[in-house]
Protein backbone atom coordinates (compact mmCIF):
# COMPACT_ATOMS: atom_id res chain seq x y z
CA UNK A 1 0.00 0.00 0.00
CA UNK A 2 1.16 3.44 -0.91
CA UNK A 3 1.12 6.42 1.28
CA UNK A 4 -1.42 7.94 -0.59
CA UNK A 5 -4.09 4.79 0.31
CA UNK A 6 -2.62 5.09 3.97
CA UNK A 7 -3.60 8.90 4.24
CA UNK A 8 -7.13 8.34 1.90
CA UNK A 9 -8.11 4.93 4.36
CA UNK A 10 -7.13 6.57 7.27
CA UNK A 11 -10.64 8.58 7.43
CA UNK A 12 -13.12 5.86 7.46
CA UNK A 13 -16.82 7.03 5.57
CA UNK A 14 -19.95 6.61 7.62
CA UNK A 15 -22.90 4.42 5.24
CA UNK A 16 -24.59 7.72 5.01
CA UNK A 17 -21.79 9.72 3.31
CA UNK A 18 -20.82 6.36 1.24
CA UNK A 19 -24.53 6.27 -0.36
CA UNK A 20 -24.31 10.35 -1.07
CA UNK A 21 -20.97 9.24 -2.68
CA UNK A 22 -22.44 6.70 -4.91
CA UNK A 23 -25.45 9.05 -6.15
CA UNK A 24 -23.01 11.67 -7.28
CA UNK A 25 -21.13 9.35 -9.21
CA UNK A 26 -24.27 7.42 -10.95
CA UNK A 27 -25.63 10.22 -11.59
CA UNK A 28 -22.73 11.89 -13.62
CA UNK A 29 -21.49 8.74 -14.88
CA UNK A 30 -17.97 7.94 -13.08
CA UNK A 31 -16.54 5.02 -11.35
CA UNK A 32 -14.20 5.59 -8.23
CA UNK A 33 -12.29 2.50 -7.14
CA UNK A 34 -11.39 4.37 -3.93
CA UNK A 35 -14.60 6.57 -2.82
CA UNK A 36 -12.23 8.53 0.32
CA UNK A 37 -10.64 10.39 -2.71
CA UNK A 38 -13.76 11.49 -4.11
CA UNK A 39 -14.79 12.57 -0.81
CA UNK A 40 -11.75 14.61 -0.13
CA UNK A 41 -12.49 16.29 -3.58
CA UNK A 42 -15.81 17.75 -1.55
CA UNK A 43 -14.00 19.07 1.81
CA UNK A 44 -13.52 22.77 1.71
CA UNK A 45 -10.75 24.21 4.05
CA UNK A 46 -13.53 25.83 5.75
CA UNK A 47 -14.37 22.45 6.97
CA UNK A 48 -10.80 21.35 7.70
CA UNK A 49 -9.72 24.61 9.83
CA UNK A 50 -12.79 24.47 12.00
CA UNK A 51 -11.85 20.92 12.96
CA UNK A 52 -8.75 19.79 14.22
CA UNK A 53 -8.25 16.07 13.58
CA UNK A 54 -9.14 17.50 10.07
CA UNK A 55 -6.31 19.72 9.97
CA UNK A 56 -4.71 18.40 6.81
CA UNK A 57 -7.99 16.78 4.83
CA UNK A 58 -9.11 19.31 2.24
CA UNK A 59 -9.44 19.75 -1.31
CA UNK A 60 -7.03 22.50 -2.13
CA UNK A 61 -4.02 19.55 -2.89
CA UNK A 62 -6.73 17.40 -5.40
CA UNK A 63 -7.60 21.30 -7.07
CA UNK A 64 -4.01 22.25 -7.84
CA UNK A 65 -3.99 18.70 -10.04
CA UNK A 66 -7.07 19.01 -11.14
CA UNK A 67 -6.35 22.48 -12.62
CA UNK A 68 -3.26 20.67 -14.35
CA UNK A 69 -5.54 18.09 -15.74
CA UNK A 70 -7.93 20.25 -16.95
CA UNK A 71 -5.66 22.61 -18.83
CA UNK A 72 -3.84 19.89 -20.47
CA UNK A 73 -7.47 17.74 -21.64
CA UNK A 74 -8.30 21.02 -22.97
CA UNK A 75 -5.39 21.78 -24.44
CA UNK A 76 -4.81 18.92 -26.24
CA UNK A 77 -8.82 18.75 -27.70
CA UNK A 78 -8.21 22.63 -29.25
CA UNK A 79 -5.05 21.39 -30.68
CA UNK A 80 -6.89 19.03 -32.79
CA UNK A 81 -10.31 20.59 -33.00
CA UNK A 82 -8.44 23.75 -34.59
CA UNK A 83 -5.99 22.57 -36.57
CA UNK A 84 -6.23 25.91 -38.69
CA UNK A 85 -6.23 28.71 -35.82
CA UNK A 86 -2.89 30.10 -34.51
CA UNK A 87 -2.04 29.55 -30.88
CA UNK A 88 -3.59 33.09 -29.60
CA UNK A 89 -6.94 31.70 -30.39
CA UNK A 90 -6.59 28.45 -28.79
CA UNK A 91 -5.21 30.51 -25.58
CA UNK A 92 -8.32 32.68 -25.48
CA UNK A 93 -10.78 29.75 -26.16
CA UNK A 94 -8.75 27.85 -23.05
CA UNK A 95 -8.56 30.73 -20.51
CA UNK A 96 -12.45 31.30 -21.06
CA UNK A 97 -13.88 27.42 -20.63
CA UNK A 98 -11.38 26.72 -17.29
CA UNK A 99 -12.28 29.66 -15.75
CA UNK A 100 -14.22 30.45 -12.63
CA UNK A 101 -17.12 31.94 -14.50
CA UNK A 102 -17.37 28.60 -16.55
CA UNK A 103 -16.59 25.89 -14.43
CA UNK A 104 -19.15 27.07 -11.44
CA UNK A 105 -22.14 26.66 -13.79
CA UNK A 106 -20.97 23.28 -14.44
CA UNK A 107 -20.61 22.64 -10.91
CA UNK A 108 -24.19 23.65 -9.58
CA UNK A 109 -26.44 22.98 -12.61
CA UNK A 110 -24.41 19.34 -14.46
CA UNK A 111 -22.57 17.77 -11.57
CA UNK A 112 -24.54 19.41 -8.51
CA UNK A 113 -21.25 19.90 -6.88
CA UNK A 114 -23.09 22.09 -3.75
CA UNK A 115 -24.80 19.46 -2.77
CA UNK A 116 -21.99 16.96 -2.15
CA UNK A 117 -19.64 19.81 -0.50
CA UNK A 118 -18.58 19.61 2.98
CA UNK A 119 -18.14 23.27 4.62
CA UNK A 120 -17.42 24.64 7.92
CA UNK A 121 -20.08 26.44 9.63
CA UNK A 122 -18.90 29.77 8.88
CA UNK A 123 -19.22 29.25 5.07
CA UNK A 124 -22.31 27.57 5.60
CA UNK A 125 -23.57 30.31 6.78
CA UNK A 126 -22.72 32.71 4.64
CA UNK A 127 -23.72 31.03 1.46
CA UNK A 128 -20.46 28.64 0.75
CA UNK A 129 -22.50 26.49 -1.35
CA UNK A 130 -23.08 28.88 -3.86
CA UNK A 131 -19.82 31.08 -4.10
CA UNK A 132 -18.52 30.41 -7.76
CA UNK A 133 -15.22 30.21 -6.68
CA UNK A 134 -15.85 27.33 -4.15
CA UNK A 135 -18.01 25.41 -7.12
CA UNK A 136 -15.36 25.87 -9.18
CA UNK A 137 -12.14 24.77 -7.32
CA UNK A 138 -14.70 21.51 -6.00
CA UNK A 139 -14.78 21.01 -10.07
CA UNK A 140 -11.41 21.11 -10.44
CA UNK A 141 -10.62 18.87 -7.38
CA UNK A 142 -13.04 15.52 -8.96
CA UNK A 143 -11.06 16.16 -11.43
CA UNK A 144 -8.05 15.15 -9.90
CA UNK A 145 -9.05 12.49 -7.76
CA UNK A 146 -10.23 11.06 -10.72
CA UNK A 147 -6.87 11.30 -11.82
CA UNK A 148 -5.73 9.60 -9.30
CA UNK A 149 -8.43 6.58 -8.85
CA UNK A 150 -8.36 6.03 -12.00
CA UNK A 151 -5.66 7.63 -14.21
CA UNK A 152 -5.47 10.09 -17.01
CA UNK A 153 -7.64 8.64 -19.88
CA UNK A 154 -10.41 8.59 -17.16
CA UNK A 155 -9.75 12.35 -16.41
CA UNK A 156 -9.59 13.27 -19.72
CA UNK A 157 -12.68 11.71 -20.74
CA UNK A 158 -14.61 13.13 -18.31
CA UNK A 159 -13.44 16.72 -18.89
CA UNK A 160 -13.91 16.60 -22.54
CA UNK A 161 -17.54 15.43 -21.20
CA UNK A 162 -18.25 18.49 -19.26
CA UNK A 163 -15.92 21.12 -21.23
CA UNK A 164 -16.65 20.78 -25.30
CA UNK A 165 -20.41 22.08 -25.13
CA UNK A 166 -18.57 25.17 -23.26
CA UNK A 167 -15.85 25.39 -26.16
CA UNK A 168 -18.19 25.13 -28.71
CA UNK A 169 -20.35 28.05 -27.15
CA UNK A 170 -16.89 30.11 -26.83
CA UNK A 171 -16.17 29.06 -30.41
CA UNK A 172 -19.65 30.74 -31.57
CA UNK A 173 -19.43 33.44 -29.51
CA UNK A 174 -21.90 32.56 -26.85
CA UNK A 175 -19.73 31.32 -24.10
CA UNK A 176 -18.90 33.95 -20.79
CA UNK A 177 -16.13 36.56 -22.08
CA UNK A 178 -12.62 36.38 -20.30
CA UNK A 179 -12.51 40.29 -19.76
CA UNK A 180 -8.81 40.12 -18.52
CA UNK A 181 -7.68 38.66 -22.13
CA UNK A 182 -9.82 41.07 -24.35
CA UNK A 183 -8.51 43.90 -22.17
CA UNK A 184 -5.28 42.95 -22.46
CA UNK A 185 -5.34 42.19 -26.00
CA UNK A 186 -7.25 45.34 -26.92
CA UNK A 187 -5.07 47.87 -24.63
CA UNK A 188 -1.54 46.11 -25.92
CA UNK A 189 -2.56 46.47 -30.00
CA UNK A 190 -3.54 49.96 -29.05
CA UNK A 191 -1.00 51.19 -26.61
CA UNK A 192 1.90 48.57 -26.58
CA UNK A 193 1.31 48.96 -22.92
CA UNK A 194 0.10 45.61 -20.50
CA UNK A 195 -2.91 46.66 -18.12
CA UNK A 196 -1.89 46.69 -14.26
CA UNK A 197 -4.02 44.86 -11.72
CA UNK A 198 -3.70 46.60 -8.42
CA UNK A 199 -5.38 44.51 -5.22
CA UNK A 200 -7.24 47.66 -3.17
CA UNK A 201 -8.36 46.07 -0.05
CA UNK A 202 -9.65 42.87 1.25
CA UNK A 203 -12.84 42.96 3.99
CA UNK A 204 -14.81 39.77 5.44
CA UNK A 205 -13.51 36.98 7.34
CA UNK A 206 -11.14 34.30 6.13
CA UNK A 207 -14.24 32.17 5.37
CA UNK A 208 -15.90 35.08 3.26
CA UNK A 209 -13.91 37.38 1.69
CA UNK A 210 -14.08 40.08 -0.64
CA UNK A 211 -11.38 41.51 -2.28
CA UNK A 212 -11.39 44.95 -4.06
CA UNK A 213 -9.31 45.37 -7.45
CA UNK A 214 -8.50 48.28 -9.76
CA UNK A 215 -6.63 48.51 -13.05
CA UNK A 216 -4.49 50.85 -14.23
CA UNK A 217 -4.60 51.93 -18.11
CA UNK A 218 -1.56 54.12 -18.11
CA UNK A 219 -2.74 56.97 -16.86
CA UNK A 220 -6.61 56.09 -16.30
CA UNK A 221 -7.78 53.89 -13.51
CA UNK A 222 -10.98 51.79 -13.44
CA UNK A 223 -12.48 50.54 -10.33
CA UNK A 224 -12.26 49.32 -7.67
CA UNK A 225 -14.52 46.36 -8.49
CA UNK A 226 -15.53 43.40 -6.02
CA UNK A 227 -15.62 39.82 -6.25
CA UNK A 228 -15.30 36.81 -3.83
CA UNK A 229 -11.63 36.19 -5.15
CA UNK A 230 -9.05 38.44 -6.86
CA UNK A 231 -9.59 36.66 -9.93
CA UNK A 232 -13.20 37.30 -10.17
CA UNK A 233 -12.42 40.70 -8.96
CA UNK A 234 -10.09 41.13 -11.43
CA UNK A 235 -12.62 40.41 -14.07
CA UNK A 236 -14.79 42.40 -12.94
CA UNK A 237 -12.76 45.37 -13.24
CA UNK A 238 -11.14 44.26 -16.75
CA UNK A 239 -14.73 44.29 -17.79
CA UNK A 240 -16.00 47.28 -16.40
CA UNK A 241 -12.83 48.51 -18.39
CA UNK A 242 -12.68 47.14 -21.50
CA UNK A 243 -16.53 47.40 -21.87
CA UNK A 244 -15.71 51.89 -21.50
CA UNK A 245 -12.53 51.99 -23.67
CA UNK A 246 -13.89 49.76 -26.66
CA UNK A 247 -17.33 51.32 -26.83
CA UNK A 248 -18.87 47.45 -26.76
CA UNK A 249 -21.95 46.45 -25.21
CA UNK A 250 -22.33 43.75 -22.65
Amino acid sequence: MNLRDLFYESKKLDPQRKKELEMFCKNVGLHFKNLNILDLAFHHRSFSNENAEHKRYNNERLEFLGDSVLGLATAAFLYEDMMDNPEGDLAKIKANVVSEQTLAPIAKNILHIDKYLVLGKGEELTGGREKKAILADAVEAVIGALYLDSGYDAAEKFVLRIIVDEIRKVQNDKGNKDYKTLLQEFYQKKYKICPSYELIKKSGPDHDTTFWVSVHLGDSTFGPESGKSKKAAEQEVAKAAYLTISGEKY
